[in-house]
């Protein structure tokens, strides 16, 4: 961090993006992004987003935001600096975890997507069929800058590029099945949930043993000097960035074990509440 970010406070305030900073259109509104830039101006906020979302959709998300500090993406396995275009603090997956993943994967008979550091791209690699999930996933994201798929690669699972995610969107009862194996046998830290809008399909995500946004936020914060984290959160895999924090605010839309770990419970996510509560309470 430069000196400028060191000492413009002591609270680090950290949001996740869907369905807490975000609208229902999935976008970061104009009268949120004016008053966290005039945070920033005036009062020095330090301010970020933590998010399991890639660079190449929290950049143009965010590109209204005028923030200093890198933003937590990837559930806490990176960090991505916007002024810089690069990754920074990139918590990889061990060479010998992603084969032992692959091979259970491959047992169930389906292969997932492994996500790959190459400089500052990520490097989507997998082969073989996909769900229509994840058709539909990948045809949304063709021809950002920020990410490269590679759909054929029969080595897909052995490559010198470090992985930060493996990840799968697929049939539920077959991936709750790798699921419980790869939980149950590999040093990692998996992830696993219903769609939103379609119960029968399940997602897989499996990053590198401890990696969590909570302990992302906590490097970032002795990294700016900050001794306090204020974190604001809608979902359950933000429950344990919220229990870290020293001050949880939890959306009114939140799921309600997310609103139980809150010290705090504001308006929805639809009306700007996280900026309107920043607003009121930054110094």
């Amino acid at each position: 961090m430069d000196k400028e970010t060191q000492i413009t406070g002591k609270t680090l305030y950290v949001s996740d993006m869907d369905g807490t900073l975000m609208g229902s259109d999935s976008r970061v509104s104009p009268a949120t992004a004016s008053i966290i830039n005039r945070l920033a101006a005036e009062r020095g906020m330090l301010f970020t987003v933590a998010t399991a979302r890639t660079p190449a959709t929290v950049v143009p998300l965010m590109s209204e935001v005028k923030t200093s500090l890198p933003y937590i993406v990837l559930a806490g396995a990176a960090m991505w600096d916007a002024r810089e275009g690069a990754f920074v603090d990139v918590q990889a997956i061990p060479h010998d975890v992603v084969r032992a993943i692959a091979a259970i994967f491959e047992k169930h008979g389906l292969r997932p997507f492994i996500y790959r550091q190459h400089g500052n791209r990520i490097h989507a690699h997998h082969y073989g069929d996909m769900s229509a999930q994840e058709r539909k996933f990948v045809d949304e994201r063709l021809g950002t800058p920020f990410k490269k798929f590679f759909l054929d690669d029969e080595n897909y699972h052995t490559n010198d590029d470090m992985a930060m995610l493996i990840f799968s969107m697929n049939d539920y009862d077959t991936l709750k099945r790798i699921y419980n194996e790869v939980r149950d046998t590999v040093d990692c830290s998996p992830m696993f949930y219903h769609d939103i809008f379609d119960p029968s399909v399940g997602l897989l995500e499996i990053y590198t043993s401890g990696c969590t946004k909570a302990g992302a936020i906590k490097r970032l914060a002795a990294r700016v000097g900050a001794s306090r984290v204020v974190a604001f959160g809608d979902n359950r895999n933000d429950i344990a960035m919220l229990e870290a924090a020293d001050h949880a605010v939890a959306v009114e839309n939140a799921f309600p074990e997310v609103k139980a770990v809150a010290h705090e419970v504001i308006g929805l996510n639809t009306d700007n509440a996280v900026a309107h509560w920043l607003e009121e309470h930054v110094d």
